[in-house]
């Protein structure tokens, strides 16, 4: 899957989780650039992006994530 792609059905997930339709998501972005997303629609967002791309994370691997980007490059590896 193509890196774009995977952004585009991120921001997809990210919009609906957080009922916010103006999230633009960048390699750099982190919770702190997103008001709604706190440590509930964190879990909230790993559930349905596991299912949204079929995959499942480790918690090692969530913990390793500094911002969308290193998300999208564990989704990439998959």
């Amino acid at each position: 899957m193509e890196r774009n792609e995977i952004f585009s059905r991120l921001e997809e997930v990210f919009r609906d989780v957080l009922d916010n339709d103006e999230i633009v998501l960048t390699d750099t972005t982190t919770a702190d650039d997103i008001e709604e997303w706190d440590s509930l629609t964190h879990i909230q967002l790993i559930v349905a992006i596991e299912k949204t791309f079929q995959v499942k994370f480790t918690s090692k691997e969530i913990l390793s994530w500094k911002n969308v980007g290193e998300l999208a490059d564990c989704i990439q590896s998959k």
